[in-house]
Order: structure tokens, then C-alpha cells, then sequence
């Protein structure tokens, strides 16, 4: 399992049209207006090239190992 870094709050001010648009997706998704709110952050963010990813961690099994 990864480690997660804490997280920051940060009060955001936003059209009502676009928050309305949000929800509408985030429900769609299953996920909370944050939750969808970030997904959509981070997806711009990777098109640009703006953000740092780090690869995951392999996990060794005794399967791999022989």
C-alpha cells in the first residue's frame, strides 16, 4: 500500500454552472465533488506535462523471485 501525503484544505470559488456540472459527473462516477474536482486537476495537470508521477512500487512475490 502507498503512503499518501496530507492533504491541504483550500476554499475555492466557483461558477454555481460549473460546480452544477461537476456534481452531475462526479455522481456519474461515483465519486465526491473533491474527489472528482482533483481527478480532473490531476488529468490536466499529466496532459500538460506539469505533473511529477512517480511509477508504483513493485511488489516482489515468491512467484516473481523464481
Amino acid at each position: 500500500m502507498t503512503e499518501r501525503k496530507p492533504r491541504k484544505s483550500y476554499p475555492l470559488r466557483i461558477n454555481p454552472d460549473i460546480l452544477t456540472a461537476m456534481q452531475r459527473w462526479s455522481d456519474d462516477e461515483l465519486r465526491s465533488i473533491n474527489g472528482q474536482i482533483e481527478y480532473v486537476l490531476r488529468n490536466a495537470l499529466r496532459r500538460a506535462g506539469r505533473l511529477k508521477e512517480h511509477p508504483p512500487k513493485q511488489i516482489n512475490t515468491e512467484q516473481q523471485e523464481k
